[in-house]
């Protein structure tokens, strides 16, 4: 068994490693042609993979349509879950890529935790624990520093990128909390997930139907692809399939390969400039998240 946990975490670590890939295959698409935008690739991406999805669930005994059957606040429910909490994952974390890049849009996204710590104070009243609080304080000062560079009176990023990353990050925890009920029934991951990103990208079809003139090139599909598949597919599988394994919460630990790949990357293959401060104010975020599900002491898992 301890053989199978090892195994399955890395196997989570590839696929946090694979969703910071992805942003990185975005950010090449973008820079093929301005035709592309965020909005064309999220539609792309979401009616393409949510049926596939859902036919991997088929084949797999998930039943995708048994959801609809015994009760239809379900497909209230995974509508809502498509729209206020794929769309803004998914779109709303392509936009922050397209107006900055992979590294700055993932890292703000990784913050979507504290907007679940939030929600569930106020409308759960559920009190936060020390540790929530602590690591929420250094989570603020790692984006004031990734946003600013250490001088306060100025913005390093455009207030664009702002916009769109933290929006993707409110879109982690509506994300995380809308489709909780579903869960508990016993839906397979893969239904829910599947019918989510389908309904988000219906929902972004419906919003803006015309598609832009495409360069021509195949670079174009084979990054579409690459999105589509190193992006959906197989993280998806191999997230759902570990968490049979693993725990939910050493699962959340291999989150933090996500932005450090795709930061890694940006570095690496877009000539990013990564400043003291960026890199402080990235460790600070990652950090705090990571510390969320440390065992700590008593002292820090005790309600405020």
């Amino acid at each position: 068994m301890l053989n199978k946990e090892r195994l399955w975490t890395g196997l989570a670590i590839i696929a946090c490693m694979m969703w910071g890939i992805s942003s990185l295959f975005a950010t090449a698409l973008f820079k093929l042609s301005p035709n592309i935008n965020a909005l064309w690739l999220s539609q792309i991406r979401q009616l393409t993979s949510g049926p596939i999805l859902l036919i991997i669930a088929a084949v797999t005994g998930g039943q995708p349509f048994g959801i609809f059957k015994k009760d239809w606040h379900n497909l209230v429910t995974l509508v809502c879950y498509g729209v206020f909490g794929m769309l803004p994952v998914q779109f709303c974390y392509f936009m922050a890529v397209q107006r900055g890049n992979a590294s700055i849009a993932t890292v703000l996204q990784f913050i979507g935790p504290f907007f679940i710590i939030g929600y569930v104070a106020l409308f759960r009243h559920q009190r936060p624990l020390r540790i929530q609080i602590i690591a929420a304080i250094i989570a603020f000062l790692g984006v004031v520093l990734l946003v600013t560079n250490g001088h306060l009176t100025k913005l390093a990023i455009t207030p664009a990128i702002l916009f769109w990353g933290l929006l993707s990050a409110i879109g982690v925890a509506t994300n995380t909390l809308i489709p909780q009920n579903l869960i508990k029934q016993g839906y397979s991951s893969l239904t829910i997930t599947g019918w989510g990103i389908f309904f988000s990208g219906l929902a972004l079809f419906c919003f803006h139907p015309a598609q832009p003139a495409l360069p021509h090139t195949s670079l174009v599909w084979w990054y579409v692809a690459a999105v589509v598949v190193i992006g959906t597919l197989i993280p998806f599988q191999l997230a759902t399939n570990s968490l049979k394994y693993i725990s939910a919460t050493n699962f959340s630990l291999t989150d933090a390969f996500e932005p450090v790949t795709a930061t890694m990357g940006s570095v690496i293959f877009f000539n990013l400039h990564m400043t003291g401060m960026d890199c402080l104010g990235s460790a600070l975020i990652v950090g705090a998240v990571i510390a969320l599900n440390l065992p700590l002491p008593k002292f820090f898992r005790k309600e405020l």
